[in-house]
């Protein structure tokens, strides 16, 4: 297959500068109206985290003005450092064993036919979180029978008893980013490794679940590493997949290289589906929960929920 020549072929580009102006493209919906105001309120309700607010997604006005928000369970604070990331990082303060009642109560009312959960990674717990990720996901089960439910988790550094935690709680879909090339994964996910997390999407499929992960463009990888990824991640049959635009938090993380133009968000989007990944959503706006319902809806068989998304 051939790709387009959008970067050099023996080095990335240099980075922009922190204050480069975005291309037209990336306008996002300013929050507001009473629908984004009603999600709000239910969050607050039930002091639930977001990866919304805290990853500084681009698209909060748009999901929240569509009455969906991506919950983030087991706090709101990292134990890595992903150079990509604005969670916060350092030793989380809390472990609410009530969090499940209260995300499945949120996702009821907010009516949700497609509902995607996160956490943050939590090293110092022996499980991981694994625990109280398997209570959610029967919490919601149980309140929310009609409901899809997307889980997109962190490595738990490896320890698959872990991983069969959460696959034995029964997701419909199980999310796992891989973020990057291998070359950049020690810049952008330091904690994290390449191979590790193609195995977790491996074991996931091989025990039968529809997988799903996601890849940033733009933070300094070349054409011909990109290819290679998508490969990697198509042959162990890969259902899903997520590329987007990568958005600088601040000066502290790792510099933008590049604004990548919807034709070439486009190419790798048919490059991918020619690879037999069944499902692509591609843009520079995309995120990992970005249009998560229309992706359930061509995957999850089942019943689905009438109503706002």
């Amino acid at each position: 297959m051939e790709t387009v020549s959008t970067l050099p072929a023996d080095s990335p580009s240099e980075p922009l500068p922190l204050n480069a102006r975005k291309p037209s493209w990336l306008r996002a919906k300013i929050p507001g109206g009473p629908v984004y105001q009603e999600t709000s309120h239910i969050v607050r309700e039930h002091k639930l985290h977001t990866v919304c607010e805290s990853a500084q997604c681009p698209n909060l006005g748009e999901c929240w003005s569509r009455k969906t928000a991506t919950i983030m369970i087991l706090g709101n604070i990292c134990t890595r450092s992903c150079g990509f990331c604005a969670v916060q990082t350092g030793r989380p303060t809390e472990l609410d064993r009530d969090e499940p009642r209260r995300v499945a109560e949120a996702i009821r009312l907010m009516g949700l036919k497609h509902a995607v959960i996160t956490s943050v990674a939590r090293d110092e717990l022996l499980d991981g979180g694994a625990a109280i990720w398997a209570e959610t996901i029967r919490a919601v089960r149980a309140e929310n029978p009609q409901t899809a439910i997307e889980v997109l988790i962190p490595d738990f550094k490896g320890r698959w008893q872990d991983l069969e935690t959460v696959l034995d709680a029964k997701p419909d879909i199980l999310n796992h980013n891989v973020e990057t090339v291998p070359r950049l994964h020690k810049q952008v996910r330091p904690q994290a490794k390449y191979e590790r997390s193609l195995e977790m999407l491996r074991r996931a499929k091989q025990a039968g679940f529809v997988t799903k992960s996601g890849l940033m463009l733009g933070i300094g990888e070349k054409e011909n590493e990109i290819a290679e990824t998508l490969r990697d991640m198509a042959a162990d049959k890969l259902d899903i997949l997520t590329l987007g635009q990568y958005l600088r938090p601040s000066a502290q993380h790792l510099p933008l290289h590049r604004w990548v133009t919807p034709e070439e968000f486009a190419h790798w989007k048919k490059f991918s589906l020619d690879l037999g990944f069944r499902v692509v959503e591609s843009g520079p706006l995309v995120r990992s929960s970005y249009h998560a319902d229309e992706q359930s809806d061509a995957l999850v068989p089942g019943t689905r929920m009438p109503g706002i998304v």
